[in-house]
């Protein structure tokens, strides 16, 4: 046990000077190439330059912060969903949660176009309770559908949860065709998942649902670490299966409907994030959880990064950065599934 808390340590350890050196890079590297001290300088407000704070503040720092935070919220989210379902191959976005959060956004961005400006007060707040709707509707969907003979098949929700997600998605591509041509190229680029506009607003309409919900995830660690058991086990420990499974997932939602909201629909996080955290520190979830929200929040920034830069001056959305890693690595974990 001192053994595998010392690793754990270790692991979170060189997980945050991962994304501190990713921070940096990120803050530095760009078209508007700085210095570190021109950094720190802007940052402790010495000799302030207006051209360094329009960079820092306006553009770099708020889009590293949302990556950061889209990043910790999908990776706990996809390790709780997997813990849920006994499924390694679950993750939001494949189960269709991501898709049923932004087709509902979309439709707030469809039903409101004109009524408001993106970085509105009452639509930043907005965005994410119909996220959450929208995200509770492909859960409830993916539930009726997977359920069989009193329990969740996992092979059915995975095929149930690409089917809704596929449904889910064109009603989006519907609606933003529907909008008027500003409107749509702003769904079109949320939809493929970037990160691009972010502001402080944004950050201010997202970071109370992390507080909130992030801290009943990590305390339930353990009851997950139960549910890896037969149901009729957990039971008979006193375990209270569809109440503690019920208010994980609504937990686990409404931390992606934040993140979708403000950053659209990046997927493969949540399925990958978890899967290094296992290799790397075993299968406990007090442990598996805060890694995997450190391992995603290292991914999105990463990728932001590589998205804004790579390509300059075209700038990929950062949720196409991820997939071109995501993909191959869903086929490896379904090769590795079927032996």
């Amino acid at each position: 046990m001192p053994e595998k808390k010392s690793r754990f340590r270790l692991l979170l350890t060189v997980n945050i000077l991962l994304i501190v050196a990713a921070i940096y890079i990120s803050l530095t590297n760009g078209v508007f190439d700085m210095s570190v001290m021109d950094v720190v300088r802007t940052l402790l407000r010495i000799e302030p330059s207006a051209d360094h704070d329009l960079v820092i503040f306006d553009f770099r720092l708020p889009r590293i912060v949302i990556a950061a935070l889209v990043g910790f919220g999908l990776g706990i989210a996809g390790a709780v969903i997997q813990g849920i379902t006994r499924n390694g191959l679950a993750d939001p976005g494949i189960l269709g949660i991501n898709a049923g959060a932004g087709a509902a956004i979309v439709a707030f961005m469809f039903f409101f176009q004109g009524k408001f400006t993106e970085a509105s007060w009452f639509s930043i707040m907005a965005m994410p309770l119909f996220g959450l709707t929208g995200g509770l509707l492909a859960a409830a969907l993916i539930y009726m559908f997977a359920w069989r003979k009193g329990t969740l098949d996992p092979q059915r929700l995975i095929l149930v949860g690409i089917a809704i997600g596929s449904g889910l998605g064109a009603v989006s591509l519907y609606l933003s065709l529907k909008m008027n041509p500003n409107d749509f190229e702003m769904a079109t680029v949320w939809l493929t998942g970037s990160i691009w506009n972010a502001n402080w607003t944004h950050i201010t309409g997202m970071l109370p649902w992390l507080i909130l919900l992030s801290p009943v995830l990590l305390r339930k660690a353990h009851v997950l670490d139960l549910m890896q058991l037969s149901e009729e086990s957990v039971k008979s420990l006193g375990v209270s299966v569809e109440k503690e499974r019920n208010r994980l997932l609504l937990s686990s939602i409404g931390i992606v409907s934040a993140c979708v909201s403000v950053s659209g629909s990046i997927g493969f996080v949540g399925l990958m994030a978890p899967h290094i955290a296992k290799r790397l520190t075993g299968i406990a979830h007090r442990h598996v959880l805060p890694l995997s929200g450190m391992i995603g929040m290292l991914m999105v920034v990463a990728a932001d990064f590589i998205a804004k830069t790579v390509f300059t001056p075209v700038e990929l959305p950062v949720g196409i950065v991820i997939s071109i890693i995501g993909v191959p690595y869903f086929f490896y974990l379904l090769s590795r599934a079927r032996r």
